[in-house]
């Protein structure tokens, strides 16, 4: 039924013009419109909307994350940008904090300034 729909992903935010500096600026995603309910983002073609929220419940995993080519580029550029990546007991990560899944995929995890978990994955 809804297969063949856009979706639109949806993350929280206390702070508009601070998640609008993180989600543009620092990860480079496009600003579509801010509005005072949220700031929507074009990110390659799916909406994402920032939407703001008096209290952040503060989920205890991943919010959001990207499909990417390169993991070590995106996290050097990331990192390089301020971008700090969190790393987890029990987890093995490498130097730059990623984790080989059981499938094979490369996986890394940082923060948006609301500390909803995003990540990276390769493969």
């Amino acid at each position: 039924m809804l297969g063949s729909e856009q979706l639109v992903a949806f993350v929280p935010t206390t702070d508009l013009d601070r998640a609008r500096a993180f989600y543009e600026g620092t990860l480079g995603l496009r600003l579509v419109e801010q509005t005072p309910f949220a700031c929507v983002f074009d990110a390659a073609g799916t909406t994402l909307r920032v939407t703001f929220v008096e209290r952040i419940a503060g989920a205890p995993y991943t919010v959001a994350g990207w499909s990417v080519g390169d993991i070590a580029a995106t996290i050097e550029g990331l990192v390089a940008r301020g971008v700090a990546f969190e790393r987890y007991d029990g987890v093995e990560q490498d130097a730059r904090g990623v984790w080989r899944s059981p499938g094979g995929a490369l996986v890394a995890w940082f923060r948006d300034p609301d500390a909803n978990t995003l990540s990276l994955t390769q493969g």
